[in-house]
């Protein structure tokens, strides 16, 4: 065998497994789910291709609600989510993340296998959610989308996801109108993301009517998922030569979830106007969510095993769906459970994983349903939950009566915002109507060629630059009202709670714009229907008083977003063309000077909307007094002659170096209204706290640092004679230690920041000083909670595994992995418990690709060798003290490499 047919050979054993997706240890998994569990290879005998035998369906509902700023078009900094920024933030740590790289483990914890389990499930991502995980971890969002690519691929064109209703409105309680745009924009957003039109759609809160229904066929739906609860009778769809079988009642959720039925709507064409609905397993499904059923696959297999008819004749499906939540946040860990099932446990017991779509092509409805009137799965009182003070949701001494006249209310200014629409639509657009059904495409895409594009193809006629701004405000007006009816307003027990603010915001900007269009005042009688809605904290009384502490105070004015630039422009130097937030702010004119410690900043700046597109023409001049004390004014900009004379008034003030008569000299150019370091948004004053701290934080630093040198051998005596010791000494020493740790934590980021042979020392030398850091606080029992460590520690573990494999010297190959084995062996000795399960993904994916291939040409080499064949050593071939070194390397990364260990 010739070295290159070698090099060949060796890549074919390993190649078909090379993916981060199933261990090709795994005995099952992805193969057994496409493979007949008789073995037959007969096509008529594939469940892929025949309906045969038991299908098993997961769903999970993936969904967040909107949580952007309605005038920023961002999520700010929400501290019930701490350490995270935000609740998309956190529960994607938990959650959306880890099903898309949920991890396969051994009976010693080691990893085994990564899958992707959105490959398996059927699903539904909220377009809200899938939004922020296009912009905030495009990695996740690209595998969700592979895995849809994947399941169409193995389940005869049939994709895992399904679309949803756009912003989770209930849709029996919306007008005709919001219904269609709700369903209308759920496909495009659809479209858009998975390149295919959806099959199915997913109703908030599975809540429907025949109405609603109407709207899905009429759209081209071809399925919806109901809970069992929500079917009021059923009978087998009769033959031509048949007489209709008399109904079944089944209206206490004892509709049979095995199949699919056909619904049909009521006086219409049974030929066309049916929709095809699936009942979960009610049973399972509530023990997804409140029992320990996930608590190993075993349990969920054994659970599932439960609903499997004896008869495997004729196809059954046993579908259960859940909130997707479940699968990590609310249940930390379960997503290993649920990967190993859709793998390896279902397959084993020869059932053939599938989605609603595949098995509907498969085995179409042979009965039909009719459903109760207006239903939902998260209320027995119908839709009650979402207008009325049900109970659902409640709790203790607090009711709901707030519901009703919060509906109302909003129901009322939708009416109102309607008229505004159409009246100033038809002289913007040839159907208004239409133009707001398609917006879908401008939410998507908000660049200048996406919204001119947009607004040439919808223009009654060419527009001028203010009439396209009105135009983009009537859509924002709309979609806004939209987002004022997302059903977790009503769902818990408190008006006041963070989802009914959220709403009323949107109500709020909804407001705003129709003013700015139409110059109509709709907020003093928004307010006042809201006096209508009890709420049950005493501070707040009603809506109104909501609506005035809560969401009055968070409108924001562009004089603010021209603040928020001002004052930060003092701690970092902007380019021309800046963004903030939705806005993008260029700076025509800026000037600073300091004298003494006064600092002074004078400026002309053009904001402009990337929303409505609007511009704003602005003067600011920003005084910072030292500390905390910083004096902003904002006024428009009317001149350069008179912007030239205010900023020389200005600096020739600050020259006489009194803080109060620049003041004074601001007040009288500018007014009385002023900015300070409270009025900018949080995320930037908080950095900015966080910088005027430093000073401080710097100077405590070195006197606990002199504090702790000064008594360091009291504290070791206290601690060899197991004495408690004194609070004020033990926290000098963790503040100390903690302080030279990120000091050297991040001279070695520097150092690794081009990992080469010259600068090779420099970071052993740094990383061996980290090594007797760690060794003294483990003497003196210091914890180092800083989470700066923790964060500069793994990425300089994930940049020094990404040189080792994308880099690979065999001439330092032992050197690169001791490196990288003393960073994993720091993190152990500082007790970080470091999240490593990128650097495992990295690890992983190579092991596949480049390390067992080289083993596997090893393996051969020796082979060929010991038979006394005639070869040579490929080149590039790695050698056994190499390939083993990597190896162990995969061993402490907890990674089960031993198959391949125990032949070197």
């Amino acid at each position: 065998m010739t070295s290159g047919n070698l090099e060949s050979f060796a890549r074919s054993l390993t190649l078909e497994d090379a993916t981060l997706g199933v261990d090709p240890r795994l005995s099952s998994g992805v193969n057994q789910t496409q493979a007949p569990p008789t073995g037959d290879p007969r096509p008529e005998h594939d469940p892929l291709r025949t309906a045969l035998g038991v299908y098993v369906t997961v769903h999970g509902h993936f969904y967040q609600p909107p949580r952007e700023n309605p005038y920023l078009n961002a999520i700010e900094r929400q501290s019930s989510a701490a350490p995270f920024h935000d609740w998309n933030e956190r529960i994607h740590h938990e959650c959306y993340r880890p099903n898309a790289f949920a991890r396969i483990l051994n009976d010693r914890g080691e990893l085994v296998g990564i899958v992707n389990n959105y490959e398996y499930l059927s699903f539904n991502i909220g377009p809200t959610l899938m939004s922020w995980l296009e912009r905030y971890d495009i990695e996740t969002y690209r595998r969700i989308l592979e895995a849809d690519r994947k399941s169409c691929e193995r389940l005869n064109g049939h994709g895992n996801a399904i679309a949803q209703a756009y912003n989770h409105m209930i849709l029996p309680l919306a007008n005709k109108r919001d219904k269609y745009t709700q369903i209308r924009w759920g496909k495009v957003d659809f479209r858009s993301r998975f390149g295919r039109d959806p099959e199915g759609m997913w109703l908030a809160e599975t809540a429907v009517d025949y109405a609603t229904l109407e709207a899905l066929v009429s759209e081209g739906i071809r399925f919806i998922v109901l809970a069992p609860s929500q079917a009021q009778r059923c009978r087998p769809l009769p033959n031509r030569d048949q007489a209709d079988s008399p109904w079944r009642e089944v209206g206490g959720g004892q509709i049979d979830p095995i199949q699919p039925y056909r619904c049909f709507l009521p006086n219409g064409d049974r030929n066309r106007d049916y929709i095809d609905i699936f009942f979960y397993d009610g049973p399972i499904s509530r023990d997804m969510g409140f029992n320990d059923v996930l608590s190993s696959s075993q349990h969920f297999a054994g659970r599932i095993g439960q609903a499997v008819r004896g008869d495997h004749r004729s196809a059954q499906l046993i579908s259960v769906a859940t909130d997707g939540e479940t699968f990590g946040h609310h249940k930390r860990g379960t997503e290993k459970a649920l990967a190993y099932a859709l793998t390896e446990e279902f397959p084993q017991r020869g059932w053939t994983v599938t989605n609603f779509a595949h098995f509907l092509s498969l085995n179409p409805p042979t009965w039909e349903v009719e459903l109760k009137p207006v239903t939902a799965w998260s209320c027995s009182h119908g839709v009650g939950r979402w207008q009325e003070d049900c109970g659902c949701g409640g709790g203790g001494l607090w009711n709901q009566q707030w519901r009703r006249p919060l509906r109302d209310s909003l129901d009322w200014l939708r009416d109102q915002l309607v008229r505004v629409y159409e009246e100033a639509g038809a002289k913007l657009f040839r159907a208004p109507w239409q133009a707001r059904d398609e917006y879908i495409d401008v939410v998507r895409d908000r660049s200048p060629n996406s919204i001119n594009r947009f607004l040439a193809q919808h223009q009654s006629h060419k527009l001028t630059a203010s009439e396209k701004v009105d135009a983009l405000r009537l859509l924002e007006m709309q979609r806004h009202t939209l987002l004022m009816y997302t059903s977790c307003g009503w769902f818990f027990e408190e008006l006041s709670r963070p989802e009914g603010v959220q709403i009323l915001r949107y109500a709020a900007r909804a407001i705003e714009l129709a003013g700015d269009v139409a110059g109509i005042q709709l907020e003093k009688n928004f307010v006042k229907r809201l006096t209508a809605a009890p709420s049950n904290v005493d501070v707040f009384q009603n809506g109104a008083e909501v609506y005035r502490q809560l969401v009055a105070p968070a409108q924001i004015t562009p004089a603010q977003v021209a603040a928020h630039y001002a004052i930060s422009s003092l701690f970092t130097p902007y380019s021309q063309d800046q963004r903030v937030y939705c806005y993008t702010v260029h700076q025509a004119d800026y000037q600073l000077q300091r004298m003494g410690a006064l600092t002074l900043a004078v400026g002309q700046i053009q904001m402009i909307s990337e929303i409505t597109r609007e511009s704003t023409n602005l003067v600011f001049a920003v005084l910072h007094l030292g500390g905390w004390d910083f004096h902003c004014c904002i006024q428009p900009f009317t001149g350069r002659r008179s912007y030239s004379q205010l900023k020389e008034n200005l600096f020739e003030a600050l020259k006489q170096a009194s803080a109060a008569q620049t003041i004074l000299t601001m007040s009288r150019l500018f007014g009385d209204q002023s900015f300070s370091l409270q009025d900018l948004f949080a995320e930037e004053r908080h950095r900015i706290m966080r910088l005027l701290s430093q000073e401080t934080l710097t100077r405590l630093d070195q006197l606990y640092t002199q504090v702790y040198r000064d008594n360091y051998g009291v504290l070791m005596a206290f601690h060899r004679d197991h004495l408690e010791v004194p609070q004020e000494l033990q926290v000098a020493a963790e503040i100390a230690i903690g302080h030279r740790a990120v000091i050297s934590l991040q001279a070695l980021e520097r150092e690794t920041s081009d990992l080469t042979s010259s600068n090779l020392q420099f970071c052993l030398s740094h990383l061996s000083e980290l090594e007797a850091i760690a060794t003294e606080a483990n003497h003196l029992h210091c914890q180092l909670k800083l989470p700066e460590i923790s964060q500069i520690l793994e990425r300089l573990i994930l940049r020094s595994l990404w040189h080792l494999l994308h880099n690979f010297n065999p001439k330092t190959v032992e050197t690169d992995t001791q490196l990288l084995e003393r960073l994993i062996d720091l993190g152990n000795q500082l007790h970080l418990n470091l999240p490593l399960d990128r650097v495992q993904e990295l690890y992983l994916k190579s092991l596949h690709s480049e390390i067992l291939p080289q083993f596997s040409l090893w393996q051969i080499y020796q082979h060929e060798t010991q038979k006394g064949g005639q070869t040579s050593q490929v080149s590039g071939a790695w050698d056994q003290s190499q390939i083993r070194q990597l190896l162990l390397l995969g061993q402490k990364l907890s990674l089960d490499v031993s198959p391949w260990l125990s032949q070197l």
